[in-house]
């Protein structure tokens, strides 16, 4: 029975993760569950699945989720970074699944794979910010790193057996989101609750927002860079309204070679929970006589600049994709809390971009200083158009 540790347990990944270990009974033990504020729902999940840890914001939230549990409940409540990083470490967990939101998700990731303890990450943010770090870690502890993106796991799966020598091309594939059609001046209008609706995808709302942007297409970009050591013009996007194609290796000989399936993300995960095998999974599969079209193109990079932003970023290197991540997280935040414009997203991200200070991340705390210098600068930004605009 495989020991797993679920950060972000209460969030879309995780609950699909739950959902996954409840499909395949006998084959999984919850040691440790983590959450930020979700505490009703953690406490739910904590009373079904007896973990041996689970992990909290702060202090108070830790104090308010153990009154919720049962008297003589056999988990640990914990908190704060040492909270996560012993969810990820010391539960005893033979993989960690890393599904946090953000940049939270980069240190309990890290210290996983310094401890040679495998991550099934769900969480891009991690490589995009620190992928060269986090990369050299898995390789010095001899731990694996498994995608769970739907993306990133189709890569991984069409890449297996093959010699990554013969790659021509990677190919991300990306629905669009819901304003794939939309003309600049359309797009100039729409609001969060319109953002927040995705045709395919039941998702968090900041990866939603980030869809559609294409902020989350431009995160993946990075990630793939990092995960299959590839350049970035080696790292395709291309537009596919059905998400059923989830994405595609080009070879040199002129092949090939994709990974199908309905858009639900309990199949990336369990894959990646039972890798390197694969288990029976009762859920409803793709019927090749219902396909109908399936349709592909180029993303446009005019309207969708965030995309644009995401590869200059990953080219320029060093502190440029952890400031990109960073000041996008505070700027769908503004956006969701009304206070900048769809179309302001993107701007407040090359903003802060451009005032950079340069220079490598050699430390985890080059890191997250340079996280934190951006989320003060974008902050600024907002801060100065706040009240000029209503969305």
């Amino acid at each position: 029975m495989k020991r797993i540790s679920v950060l972000g347990s209460t969030g879309s990944i995780g609950t699909s993760t739950l959902d996954v270990v409840k499909r395949q009974p006998g084959r999984f033990k919850v040691v440790a569950l983590a959450a930020a504020r979700s505490l009703e729902a953690l406490a739910e999940q904590i009373i079904e699945h007896k973990p041996l840890m689970a992990a909290v914001l702060d202090a108070q939230k830790a104090k308010e989720l153990e009154g919720m549990l049962p008297q003589g409940a056999p988990t640990e409540v914990l908190y704060g970074r040492s909270g996560y990083e012993a969810c990820a470490v010391q539960s005893g967990a033979d993989l960690v699944l890393s599904a946090m939101v953000g940049a939270a998700g980069l240190l309990p990731t890290y210290a996983a794979l310094g401890a040679g303890v495998d991550v099934a990450l769900a969480n891009k943010e991690t490589l995009v910010a620190g992928g060269e770090l986090v990369m050299a870690q898995a390789q010095k502890c001899g731990a694996a790193l498994i995608p769970v993106d739907s993306e990133h796991s189709a890569l991984f799966q069409s890449l297996m057996g093959n010699d990554p020598g013969s790659i021509k091309n990677l190919w991300l594939t990306a629905s669009g989101g819901p304003f794939r059609t939309k003309s600049a001046d359309e797009l100039s209008r729409v609001t969060a609750k319109e953002a927040l609706i995705h045709p395919n995808w039941a998702m968090g709302p900041k990866i939603t927002i980030d869809s559609a942007t294409l902020m989350n297409k431009g995160l993946e970009v990075i990630e793939a860079h990092w995960l299959f050591s590839q350049p970035y013009d080696k790292v395709k996007v291309v537009l596919h309204p059905q998400s059923l194609v989830h994405s595609m290796v080009e070879y040199v000989d002129g092949s090939f070679i994709a990974q199908l399936g309905p858009p639900d993300m309990r199949l990336p995960i369990a894959f990646a929970l039972n890798y390197p095998a694969r288990q029976p999974l009762d859920l409803p599969g793709l019927d090749p006589w219902a396909l109908g079209k399936l349709s592909f193109a180029e993303p446009d990079l005019v309207r969708f600049p965030a995309l644009r932003l995401a590869y200059e970023a990953g080219e320029a290197g060093g502190a440029a994709p952890c400031i990109l991540n960073a000041a996008n997280e505070v700027a769908v935040g503004a956006f969701l809390a009304g206070h900048l414009t769809y179309m302001q997203i993107a701007q407040c991200v090359e903003a802060v971009l451009e005032r950079q200070p340069g220079g490598g991340l050699e430390t985890l705390q080059a890191v997250l200083d340079a996280d934190d210098w951006a989320r003060k600068e974008a902050r600024t930004w907002v801060d100065n158009k706040a009240g000029l605009v209503k969305v």
